[in-house]
């Protein structure tokens, strides 16, 4: 393949991203802050660009893999944004967690620039993401899908069509966001609970994680507290932001979430409390008198 692929953001998510691309045979164009991580990724085959916009002029798909939708109003139509580079009928596959009304706005913007957009959220982890099986939550003219299914199956395991309408993906994305920040925030009131009680942390880990009070955030996270290790793959306030926009959403239609608004209000006061940075499991840091293990 010689098709130009470029990659805004090379975080835990973008730089497994990238790599996937650059090992199906894409020429990948980078585009990140950090200048020792592009210079990484070049060292590794990639094309190192300066600035979105140079990105932009080079690739008929651009992968916006940023933080959050100021991030993505930057990349793509900041003072040196992407999107007045690109070639007419290139796709912008925008990937931040947003709100489905940023979404629905975004992909207007976009389609009125002359390019396609899908409105494509992921899930997974980094080691999904370097591995190219993560999954995409879509949507988007087919005329969008069309033009970069290859981009798609090199990026993806699974990528769901969820309609032709921008919004729906990023509406699924924030229902997965509720149940994964749900599950991280009732994970660390659980091991919370067996610290505090004197249960062998390590014992209670191996029963939960074959037993029906298992879930997938619990298996992947709880090894993070018994190592002491806080490094973030996902922040905690990544999910002050993502649970927020949970809540934002359903309280435009007045519905309820009970659930949701406690686990925000966990990962609020761990933020607060100087944790923001850390891995989103850092959320046990707030219970008080647990001895939370140091560093292995």
């Amino acid at each position: 393949m010689s098709r130009n692929v470029g990659v805004i953001g090379l975080g835990a998510m973008g730089l497994g991203v990238a790599r996937s691309l650059l090992r199906a045979g894409f020429r990948v164009h980078a585009c990140d802050l950090r200048s020792e991580v592009l210079q990484a990724f070049a060292d590794e085959g990639g094309v190192a660009c300066a600035t979105p916009a140079e990105l932009g002029a080079q690739c008929e798909v651009v992968v916006t893999l940023v933080v959050n939708a100021a991030q993505t109003e930057a990349v793509l139509f900041g003072e040196q944004g992407a999107v007045a580079a690109m070639k007419p009928g290139g796709v912008v596959i925008a990937s931040a967690t947003v709100a489905p009304d940023f979404a629905i706005e975004l992909g207007k913007r976009v389609e009125a620039a002359g390019l396609q957009m899908l409105d494509a959220p992921v899930s997974g982890g980094a080691a999904r993401a370097a591995s190219g099986e993560m999954t995409m939550m879509t949507s988007g003219p087919a005329a969008a899908y069309a033009a970069c299914e290859d981009v798609l199956a090199a990026m993806a395991g699974k990528v769901y069509r969820l309609g032709a309408a921008h919004g729906a993906g990023s509406k699924v994305k924030i229902i997965n966001q509720l149940l994964a920040g749900v599950h991280i925030a009732v994970a660390a009131e659980a091991m919370a609970l067996g610290l505090r009680e004197g249960v062998d942390p390590d014992a209670l880990y191996e029963v939960i994680t074959h037993s029906a009070g298992n879930s997938w955030m619990f298996e992947n996270r709880v090894p993070h507290i018994l190592a002491g290790d806080y490094t973030p793959l996902s922040a905690v306030d990544i999910f002050v932001k993502d649970l927020g926009l949970v809540l934002d959403t359903a309280r435009r239609s007045k519905f309820p979430l009970p659930l949701s608004a406690a686990a925000h209000q966990m990962f609020m006061m761990a933020s607060t409390a100087g944790h923001g940075g850390e891995d989103d499991s850092a959320v046990i840091k707030i219970f008080p008198g647990i001895d939370v293990p140091a560093a292995k």
